[in-house]
């Protein structure tokens, strides 16, 4: 059973400027709940136990979004706001039971690096990983459809997703051996490959199980030309390459991406339109100003 999980959310958000100067990306919302409580669902909902978030120096606001407010509960109550503090306890609720830890990346050099600087957490056992430009929404949470393969074959998996080949550009795509129903071995993996050099349809998307070879991996890999230390690219240049097995398993849900403004603002309608509260009205206002 994976019980602990990295979330990396340290890098800068470019992509998001000037907005991530003041709003890290991971408290930007999902209809009515910010991107880092859609992960947090994921994991709780797949037996996690312990989170550990890697944040860059200036972004502790996550974790004050985490942190209970006795004295807002207090207010809450004192001005029978309790349909508001019923929204506050359900956040309260979902960390009941979920160990939190965080540490510092001083520097953005890449996922890899970041996911490097929890192995200490890890403690010599596999590991979960998840990307917040990520979110799946899913009947069986991602990461546990990953932990249950995980299970048989106890090798590093990575989630992938089938998509159509005018899309496969943007992505990390791997070159397969199909194994089972949706379970892959991962041959290597292509970086944004044209639509003529790419091996499959089957994109990588954030969401890893890692063995604790992985962290060795890390630790002697070449940072790249940009400095970097790149998670996809060390399993493909160095583990693939060694012959090292690892495994690619089809997510079964919807992938929603929040990488840049436009992904982020078509994830945020999804949710928005299939919130069971708010959806029916917003479908109705769209019919209005369409």
């Amino acid at each position: 059973m994976i019980k602990k999980v990295i979330i990396p959310i340290a890098g800068l958000a470019t992509r998001f400027l000037p907005l991530s100067k003041a709003v890290p990306k991971e408290l930007l919302p999902l209809a009515d709940m910010p991107i880092v409580h859609y992960l947090i669902k994921e994991a709780k909902e797949s037996g996690i136990e312990e989170i550990i978030f890697v944040l860059s120096p200036n972004n502790k606001r996550v974790m004050e979004y985490l942190t209970p407010s006795l004295e807002l509960e207090k207010t809450l109550k004192l001005r029978k706001k309790n349909d508001i503090l019923e929204e506050v306890e359900k956040l309260n609720e979902l960390l009941g039971g979920l160990k939190l830890s965080c540490v510092i990346q001083k520097e953005p050099l890449g996922d890899g690096h970041a996911i490097l600087q929890a192995a200490k957490f890890a403690k010599n056992e596999a590991v979960a990983v998840m990307f917040g430009d990520d979110i799946i929404d899913a009947k069986i949470s991602a990461l546990n459809q990953l932990a249950k393969v995980f299970k048989t074959c106890e090798k590093p998996i990575i989630g992938l997703f089938a998509l159509p080949k005018e899309e496969i550009f943007h992505y990390g795509v791997i070159k397969n051996e199909k194994i089972a129903n949706r379970l892959h071995k991962v041959k290597s993996i292509i970086e944004k490959p044209s639509l003529e050099e790419a091996p499959s349809n089957l994109a990588v998307t954030g969401r890893y199980i890692l063995t604790p070879e992985v962290f060795d991996y890390l630790k002697k890999a070449k940072p790249t030309k940009k400095g970097e230390i790149i998670l996809a690219e060390v399993i493909n240049n160095y583990m693939i390459r060694e012959g090292k097995l690892i495994y690619g398993y089809e997510i079964e849900g919807n992938w929603l991406e929040c990488g840049d403004k436009s992904r982020w603002l078509k994830s945020n309608l999804y949710f928005s339109l299939n919130h069971p509260k708010y959806g029916p009205e917003l479908k109705k206002y769209l019919k209005e100003i369409v």
